[in-house]
């Protein structure tokens, strides 16, 4: 199976006095404010980082799923946030790192399996092989 979806981004201006809106094929985002201010400056409106930290939090959240299934074990609440960093590196940017924190509720899985299913997840998700950067993962288990 292959799957193609689009991601579209508009930019008018400069770097830093430009404005830019971010859409998706599905309409989840439409024309979404981005620009130098809210991705260095804390301002309000979307960045790539943010929406690759998404990307990253969805992907592995599903992978986990999958793994779990095979492991006959259902997740009964899975939340996950991926935490990007982007520095500069060498005279330019560049995203260095992604660190997932998981908080899941798993009946049935004791904390060995859990964190080898969650290790097998993070390795084998299609956005984290995406990366060059490090990728860690905080997993834990509640009851």
């Amino acid at each position: 199976m292959k799957v193609t979806r689009r991601g579209s981004a508009a930019w008018q201006g400069g770097l830093k006095d430009g404005k830019g809106s971010i859409s998706t094929e599905s309409g989840a985002l439409k024309a979404y404010p981005y620009g130098f201010a809210s991705r260095f400056e804390g301002q309000k409106g979307s960045n790539p980082e943010e929406l690759i930290g998404a990307a990253h939090a969805a992907c592995f959240t599903m992978a986990l799923s999958l793994i779990l299934g095979e492991a006959k074990l259902t997740a009964t609440q899975m939340d996950t946030s991926a935490e990007v960093t982007l520095e500069q590196v060498g005279g330019s940017y560049a995203i260095t790192s992604s660190k997932l924190t998981l908080k899941a509720k798993i009946p049935g899985a004791d904390n060995a399996t859990f964190q080898q299913l969650a290790a097998r997840a993070k390795a084998g998700c299609p956005v984290s092989k995406l990366f060059k950067a490090e990728i860690t993962l905080d997993a834990q288990l509640i009851p």
